[in-house]
């Protein structure tokens, strides 16, 4: 499964945010394209989505925040989610960047 857990969890700083995290699998990591491709699918749903790399943690609707996260391949970011869509985000999340955002398709 490519190291990352995909079982949406409570986040034990918050109890009402689900969290998971995900480790970059793609060649370049968290780059402008791979960025966008992420606040494409985080904006498709009713959840308030934060990406989280060490101590940093940004929207996952900016790609500026995302790239800022300088989060490579081989890195892990955490993924936290509130909201209707919550589970439903984290899952669609944790898929794109298992599938490498799709970089090679």
């Amino acid at each position: 499964m490519s190291g990352t857990d995909t079982s949406p969890g409570l986040d034990p700083q918050d109890p009402d945010v689900l969290s998971v995290t995900a480790t970059m699998v793609n060649r370049r990591g968290l780059h402008a394209r791979a960025a966008a491709r992420l606040v494409t699918v985080a904006e498709q749903f009713d959840a308030n989505v934060e990406v989280r790399r060490g101590d940093q943690t940004v929207s996952a609707r900016s790609i500026m925040g995302l790239m800022m996260l300088g989060a490579g391949r081989g890195e892990s970011v955490t993924l936290m989610a509130t909201g209707w869509d919550a589970h439903a985000a984290i899952e669609a999340l944790v898929a794109l960047i298992e599938a490498g955002f799709h970089e090679d398709d």
